[in-house]
């Protein structure tokens, strides 16, 4: 899949970079699928559990979180999500581990996988429930692997020997494409019509291939857009983006963030920039 449109979803705390959190991009030839591999440099002994704040980013994951001290390996996938919650790291205080995660775009980890995405929206499945042959080669190479580097690196062996024959749906594909270039704006029946489909099968297309709605999947991409121009457009004008965004005032875009981030602008915007300890004050239109 081509995206012919730069999209770089954000998660809550997008500037936060430490030894037991590392972002690393794909390759030029996965870049359209995976949004990036994440996890710990290199084993780390773990310390209490502080838990962290996750919004929808549009993205799903495959996380393996390694047991160096017990010799063990849970492996997961987390679908898409349309809500905030805590995510809990689940490791044993005192124990030496590690995490690495594949984090795909929500409409192109299907791909790569052996199964539908039905009936995954928030949930947390094991990771070979629907990648079982990603999951039985990487599983067992995973405890020798040592940092977040060697991780990703035989991750995208893996993954670009199978890219020649993924699977990938024309309709699903220009509607995420038309979905991106309006910014989320546009409607169920306006996204139909521009594929050629009736509402009903571009909603069954998009339950198989992505496990959500077009409508929802249109609100969560432009809430994302809104959520990056929160974060760095310094004059940023909350009536500005319910023009910009098609919402249908002010209180709409107020209380769809809420939803989706479960904090107010202001707080969300603090706790992203807490990481690096730059906040810039001012907001206008609020």
């Amino acid at each position: 899949m081509s995206n012919r449109i730069i999209y770089r979803p954000l998660t809550a705390s997008p500037f936060k970079s430490s030894a037991s959190y590392t972002e690393l991009n794909a390759c030029k030839e996965l870049r359209s699928y995976v949004r990036c591999y994440w996890g710990t440099e290199s084993p780390l002994i773990q310390e209490d559990d502080v838990p962290e704040t996750v919004i929808p980013d549009t993205c799903v994951d495959i996380i393996y979180h390694i047991d160096y001290t017990d010799h063990t390996v849970t492996g997961g996938f987390c679908g898409i999500n349309d809500r905030s919650f805590c995510a809990h790291s689940g490791g044993s205080a005192g124990h030496k581990t590690a995490t690495f995660a594949i984090r795909f775009y929500a409409w192109s980890a299907y791909a790569f996988a052996e199964d539908s995405f039905k009936a995954t929206l928030n949930g947390y499945f094991d990771a070979d429930s629907r990648f079982a042959w990603l999951d039985g080669m990487f599983r067992p190479a995973l405890p020798e692997l040592q940092t977040l580097r060697e991780k990703a690196a035989f991750a995208e062996r893996l993954l670009l020997q199978r890219l020649s024959g993924v699977k990938e749906n024309i309709v699903v594909n220009n509607t995420i494409q038309n979905i991106l270039i309006n910014k989320g704006s546009l409607d169920m029946s306006a996204l139909a019509k521009e594929s050629f489909v009736s509402t009903r099968q571009l909603e069954r297309l998009f339950h198989e291939y992505v496990g959500i709605t077009p409508k929802k999947l249109s609100n969560l991409i432009r809430y994302q857009f809104l959520w990056r121009d929160i974060l760095f457009e310094p004059d940023f004008s909350v009536l500005n983006a319910v023009y910009k965004y098609g919402y249908t005032d002010q209180s709409h875009l107020l209380r769809e963030f809420r939803r989706y981030h479960s904090m107010d602008i202001h707080k969300a915007r603090a706790a992203a920039y807490n990481d690096v300890g730059n906040i810039q004050d001012g907001f206008s239109g609020i």
